[in-house]
């Protein structure tokens, strides 16, 4: 694949999955501007990735796929430079535009799991099956719902904890 076909392909798969990208995106950068660093680190690993991906996945399994590694890889570096999450002051994870209050709430609490949990809760949300989960981040699909039985119990333990019951 010659160059002009790889930017061709990213061209078309941002078009495609740029929603994707931006979630993960949201949920592993604190602030607007780590999340723009973020974003052009995944879209560069995603076009890197191009010349090795083969159908035997959904596009959009690879390029979640490369996104979370890319984001897990990103956040290990930024907090051995000592920007954690806790030492940044934080922005309200939420796009650009006015959104639910619900949705802003969400995003929050799923920014606050570790990695591997993260990436589950957004493949969750976007509708993946376990099985699809389970191939993308290389567990088990009776892991991946055991793991997701506990985020739920989590996230409700959170949200009746700080009194959202009206979320």
């Amino acid at each position: 694949m010659n160059r002009h076909q790889q930017d061709e392909k990213l061209d078309q798969w941002l078009e495609r999955h740029k929603g994707l990208l931006l979630k993960v995106t949201r949920s592993f950068a604190a602030t607007s501007h780590d999340q723009d660093d973020l974003l052009q680190e995944v879209v560069l690993q995603v076009w890197r990735s191009i010349p090795r991906y083969t159908a035997k996945v959904a596009e959009s399994t690879w390029i979640y796929r490369v996104a979370l590694y890319t984001a897990v890889s990103w956040t290990r570096k930024e907090s051995r430079h000592g920007q954690t999450q806790n030492e940044v002051t934080r922005e309200p994870i939420a796009a650009p535009t006015k959104t639910d209050p619900r949705v802003d709430w969400l995003y929050e609490k799923i920014a606050e799991l570790d990695p591997i949990d993260r990436s589950l809760a957004l493949l969750m949300l976007d509708g993946f099956s376990y099985r699809e989960i389970s191939e993308t981040l290389g567990l088990s699909e009776s892991n991946v719902g055991v793991r997701l039985h506990r985020i739920k119990k989590l996230l409700s333990a959170k949200l009746q904890r700080e009194g959202h019951d009206e979320l």
